[in-house]
């Protein structure tokens, strides 16, 4: 397989625009949960169910059954395990937290996600970035202020789901191009398939209530549950195909673009109306993400040399 061109604008809209619908996931997650009266767990595993079940096909028709062959299978089931535990606990959380004070406790990810690219990838993250990532995470603090002493021990599932989260999205670089993005999406379905249905086996053999198996009670929750899969599918399709044409460093503050929609959805199904503080919050996390667009453009163009020879 040919490597991907680098495009590093064209990978930075491409997250941007990932990270504005990923967040109707989770206020999916939310509903199923606190209205339809499904587990958390259960919630997660048709997640990933209806992800593998809604990608795979396509998968089948545009390169034929040997698709599913991948080259890295065990570090593409891996991924969708690691996946399948990040997702879990997001869910717990939404489900006793508010929508926006959990994304607001989860933004410590884009941290760790550039820690693991300047470490382990030796991507180059100047003082500029790091600037422009601290002053994000300050406006998602500003959003949202997280209290510990509210929500106690819950308050460190988001955390434990931001270091996964991080974990996976560095694989995703970290992988390189041995196999497609629609390839490594499928098997990172069924990974999170797996994942998810021996924690449910283990959760409900000791009677947490966060893993009570159930059926959908309704046709909507049937659809929801469907979009629910297919919506993770398809964005986090194209989120891998963003980190195959820019770096980790470089899409990391653009993570945050999450916390505008999780605003929205909250104002709008939750009836959580934004303060101004919240405004603010929302002005400097997009501020941070096209400062860190104009100093990519400014650096490609400064790059540029003019061919003397005749």
């Amino acid at each position: 397989m040919q490597p991907s061109p680098s495009n590093p604008v064209r990978g930075m809209v491409l997250m941007a625009n990932c990270m504005l619908i990923l967040p109707i996931m989770d206020a999916i997650a939310k509903y199923m949960a606190n209205v339809e009266g499904m587990s958390p767990g259960q919630i997660t595993f048709y997640r990933f169910f209806f992800q593998m079940v809604s990608v795979l096909p396509l998968l089948v028709l545009l390169y034929g059954p040997g698709a599913l062959s991948a080259r890295r299978p065990w570090i593409n089931l891996l991924r969708g395990a690691i996946h399948g535990a990040a997702s879990l606990m997001f869910f717990m959380a939404v489900k006793y937290m508010p929508l926006a004070d959990v994304f607001a406790i989860y933004f410590v990810e884009p941290f760790i996600l550039t820690a693991l690219s300047a470490v382990f990838l030796k991507e180059k993250v100047g003082w500029r970035r790091w600037t422009a990532i601290a002053v994000g995470f300050g406006g998602a603090m500003i959003v949202i202020q997280p209290s510990y002493q509210i929500f106690g021990l819950t308050a460190l599932l988001p955390v434990a789901c931001a270091f996964l989260y991080a974990l996976y999205m560095f694989l995703n670089r970290a992988i390189g191009e041995a196999d497609s993005p629609m390839t490594m999406q499928t098997m990172a379905g069924i990974g999170g398939t797996v994942f998810m249905g021996l924690a449910m086996m283990v959760g409900s053999r000791v009677g947490d209530v966060d893993f009570v198996a159930s059926l959908p009670a309704s046709p909507l929750a049937w659809i929801l549950l469907i979009m629910l899969g297919t919506i993770s599918g398809y964005i986090h399709l194209l989120v891998v195909r963003a980190f195959r044409l820019a770096p980790l460093s470089v899409l990391a503050p653009f993570q945050y673009f999450e916390i505008i929609a999780a605003v929205i959805l909250g104002y709008v199904l939750f009836g959580e109306f934004p303060t101004l503080s919240k405004w603010l919050g929302i002005l400097i996390i997009v501020g941070s993400g096209l400062f860190i667009l104009w100093r990519e453009q400014k650096r490609a163009a400064d790059t540029i040399v003019i061919d003397p020879s005749p």
